[in-house]
């Protein structure tokens, strides 16, 4: 089951603000010996967050979907979550409890939107001021606001899908080649790949940088802990018989 993400606000897009979602998510996954597989970036636009939500629904994937939750007229994400499910949207009967408690009278005629989520929505407890975020199918809706998303994503996590949790987390290994060029090596990268179907190959060329003044490129192999150390070990020693100088990455 692949873990994705959708992040959601104009003021992202715009460097109003700077996404803090993505890093704890991974931080988050990578705590349970998950992994994230995609992450998408979203303006307050109904109709694209319609179209990414019908995709998410569609995928079968574990999905965190942060922002656009409120009451305010930018908050589009209810509503698009309902059409996506081609559901009608409903007042959630613990929801209305919840925020009449907290806003009493002046939880209308606005604050009571925020419980108005599509039909089939469960609900996700919110620790901080009690107002929830909700789930459909493996989708699950939390705010923009760290303080709250975080837990929340948490909760979802360790109450729902344990079962996806490793004790044995991929890993990653990294070596760097000294003055290499990406297109002398190509075709022994090919062969490297479909030597090690199981693992995940990076190659990430640079011009020279703070630490390593002349070009270089940075090799990495990802996945289970023994076939990484294996592909590794292979992969140094064939940039040592191609005459290339290879340091460990800092």
């Amino acid at each position: 089951m692949n873990t994705g993400a959708l992040i959601i606000g104009d003021e992202l897009l715009s460097g109003k603000r700077q996404d803090k979602h993505l890093a704890a998510l991974i931080a988050m996954l990578g705590e349970r010996g998950m992994k994230l597989s995609w992450a998408e970036y979203l303006g307050d636009d109904a109709q694209r967050i319609e179209a990414a939500l019908r995709r998410a629904f569609a995928s079968g994937d574990l999905v965190f979907c942060f922002g656009g939750i409120g009451a305010t007229p930018d908050d589009h994400t209810r509503a698009c979550a309902a059409r996506a499910l081609d559901e009608a949207l409903a007042i959630h009967p613990q929801a209305r409890q919840l925020i009449e408690a907290r806003f009493g009278d002046d939880a209308y005629p606005h604050r009571i939107n925020m419980g108005n989520i599509p039909a089939s929505a469960r609900l996700i407890a919110n620790p901080v001021n009690q107002m929830p975020g909700f789930s459909c199918r493996d989708v699950h809706f939390v705010p923009g606001f760290p303080s709250m998303a975080w837990p929340m994503v948490a909760s979802v996590l360790d109450g729902q899908y344990r079962h996806l949790f490793s004790a044995t987390p991929d890993v990653e290994q990294s070596c760097i080649a000294l003055d290499a060029r990406e297109g002398d090596l190509i075709t022994l990268m090919q062969s490297f790949v479909a030597r090690y179907p199981a693992l995940r190959f990076s190659s990430l060329p640079s011009f020279g940088n703070a630490s390593i003044a002349q070009m270089h490129i940075e090799f990495g192999f990802s996945g289970p802990a023994p076939l990484v150390a294996e592909a590794m070990a292979a992969w140094r020693a064939a940039l040592h018989a191609a005459g290339y100088q290879v340091l460990d990455k800092a």
